[in-house]
């Protein structure tokens, strides 16, 4: 309790303060907050290359910034170490150290971002956000992706823009994680080519947007999560407001995409509302083996903005099922095709027939249309219920583990088909 309320005391800082004059880094690679530094950012701001900053329960009204390589920074206890930024400071915790990680811990009440990892370096940038039309389009020799990043066990709520955002980032994890109340998405992964990314074993709910991937193309998968309760599960986009369009080569499997028609959630910028999994433009993409029910306008649904025609991408084995429609293809692109994904109702009707996959080239089939649905007026993102307690790491003083070599092999066959929407899906 002692240690709980000496960290309370110390919060209130931002990240321009300062560590003390003349204060020594601690012996080992593990530093201690509030033992040796009395804000998260002190502590960062002498950590060495390798190094663990320990940070005990206490809430931290701070902004935070990682610019070391291979630096942890790791909550005692996921649900009492937590990161407020009070609807006034900007991101919570922004890493733009190589193979950085941030795990265990909370973050609340940011304008913009929960954890960022970014190669984008300016302050100015970063100030205002971070992402997407912000950097104007962001130019990608300036600013090179951060290589390596892992977020594991953050929980993120009630943020301006995202929960857990990598964009300009590759090679990297996003585990075991939870975001809820995101004015734009609970997990975004954008900008990466190729990405070398895996996104898996995540719940996210009451947001705009579950999972969102834009322009992010090449070795990214989506695995074993739980998409419940958005206004949108699962968005894969190509567009022009950022680099390295379109998007290429995704795959989302195994996971659980089911009654995304929350309205105790953000409202969506482009409206959207009651889709489970929505392409926008991608290409090239992989849905397999999903559970995706009680949508109430679309299951899976492909569509053409303007610019960006969605092409090759492949829809088979998932459970789509109570959907407004269970698969529409809206795309009038030949090659997208949809194959055994269970008794589901289909627009155009006879989808599967006249666009199975494995089928002869084909003409292009009338364009199909999700079920009519009026979404309801968004709650303010400061506003979405406070989540329950998460799953904590078991040993917060085992040694960090820099986010080196992500994401290591990937095998989305191991991620068989969810029966069950109240569980997370876990692999075989």
């Amino acid at each position: 309790m002692l240690v709980t309320l000496v960290a309370v005391a110390a919060t209130g800082c931002s990240a321009t303060d300062s560590q003390p004059p003349g204060k020594p880094h601690p012996a080992g690679n593990v530093v201690r907050v509030p033992e040796d530094f009395a804000t998260v950012q002190q502590a960062v701001d002498i950590a060495r290359e390798g190094d663990t900053v320990l940070i005990q329960p206490g809430v931290y009204r701070e902004s935070v910034r990682v610019t070391v390589p291979r630096v942890v920074v790791r909550g005692t206890d996921r649900n009492a170490v937590v990161l407020d930024g009070g609807v006034r400071l900007v991101n919570g915790i922004t890493v733009t150290g190589a193979g950085s990680v941030v795990e265990n811990l909370t973050v609340r009440g940011f304008l913009a971002n929960g954890v960022l990892f970014t190669g984008v370096t300016d302050d100015q940038l970063q100030h205002h956000g971070a992402g997407g039309s912000a950097y104007d389009p962001l130019d990608t020799v300036r600013f090179p992706p951060v290589q390596g990043f892992r977020a594991s066990r953050v929980t993120a709520y009630n943020n301006g823009l995202y929960g857990i955002y990598a964009f300009d980032a590759r090679g990297g994890v996003i585990e075991d994680s939870y975001a809820s109340g995101g004015a734009d998405s609970g997990i975004y992964v954008g900008q990466c080519k190729p990405c070398d990314t895996l996104v898996r074993g995540n719940t996210v709910e009451r947001n705009a947007v579950g999972i969102e991937i834009t322009n992010a193309s090449d070795n990214l998968t989506v695995l074993g999560n739980r998409v419940v309760g958005n206004r949108v599960g699962v968005t894969v986009n190509s567009n022009d407001l950022e680099a390295l369009a379109p998007q290429h080569g995704a795959v989302i499997a195994g996971n659980v995409i089911a009654g995304n028609n929350a309205a105790d959630s953000p409202e969506q910028a482009d409206g959207g509302f009651g889709i489970g999994i929505g392409i926008g433009g991608g290409t090239a993409n992989q849905v397999l083996r999903n559970l995706v029910r009680d949508n109430r306008a679309a299951g899976v649904v492909i569509t053409d903005p303007p610019g960006h025609p969605a092409v090759g991408n492949r829809v088979e084995g998932n459970h789509a099922t109570a959907n407004g429609v269970d698969l529409v293809l809206a795309s009038t692109d030949p090659a997208n095709c949809f194959t055994g994904n269970s008794p589901a109702t289909q627009s155009p009707n006879g989808l599967e027939d006249v666009a199975g996959c494995g089928a002869a080239a084909r003409q292009a089939v009338p364009a199909g249309r999700p079920a009519p649905v009026e979404p309801p007026p968004g709650t303010p993102f400061n506003s979405v219920p406070v989540p329950p307690a998460q799953p904590s790491m078991p040993d917060p003083t085992a040694p960090g583990r820099p986010a080196t070599d992500l994401p290591g092999p990937v095998d989305p066959n191991r991620y068989p088909l969810p029966t069950d929407v109240a569980a997370m899906p876990r692999p075989n």
